[in-house]
């Protein structure tokens, strides 16, 4: 029996034991601004600032945002040593990683991965209701790349990040 739910080319069925336990912690995006992205992730996508640690030897700053419920947050320890425990333990953080100086810079952007030479392409966010979602989103302002009525695929929207990252969004039984 295999390991893996569906079959793909270049898959492994032996997983070596000595990966139990990984867990996916983390993505990074580089932000220009931390007053303008942290407003957006936590105002408009609802996450929270779990740790920030900041470098000033090294001139940037580190922030670990993770999409909690409100009845969730009691289960993060208000110490400073287990929240970062916890932080570094839990799946699917978002890491945005400022380089102090950037904000100044009104020339100065990052490359979203989908311009060309094109490489890296979104981040997710499963919602409960899409098309309630994107109305709150258009309210708010937001940039869309794509909204659901637009192209083939009527189940998922994108937006953009104020750095120009791109969103995915979708419902999970939309999905199916």
């Amino acid at each position: 029996m295999s390991r893996h739910f569906e079959q793909a080319d270049g898959l492994c069925e032996n997983r070596d034991p000595a990966t139990e336990g990984f867990v996916f912690n983390q993505t990074m995006l580089r932000i220009k601004s931390p007053e303008k992205t942290l407003d957006f992730y936590t105002r408009v996508m609802g996450m929270t600032l779990v740790k920030k640690l900041d470098f000033p030897e090294m001139k940037f700053s580190l922030y670990f945002l993770a999409a909690i419920d409100s009845h969730a947050l009691g289960d993060w320890s208000t110490d400073s040593k287990e929240r970062t425990m916890q932080t570094f333990g839990r799946p699917a953080m978002l890491e945005l990683t400022h380089n102090w100086g950037t904000e100044d810079d009104a020339d100065f952007s990052y490359h979203n991965g989908n311009d060309e030479p094109k490489g890296f392409g979104h981040i997710g966010f499963a919602v409960p209701d899409l098309t309630s979602a994107c109305e709150r989103f258009e309210s708010l302002g937001v940039s869309f790349v794509k909204r659901p009525q637009d192209g083939k695929m009527h189940n998922i929207a994108f937006i953009r990040d104020p750095d120009g990252y791109w969103i995915e969004l979708f419902t999970p039984g939309g999905m199916a």
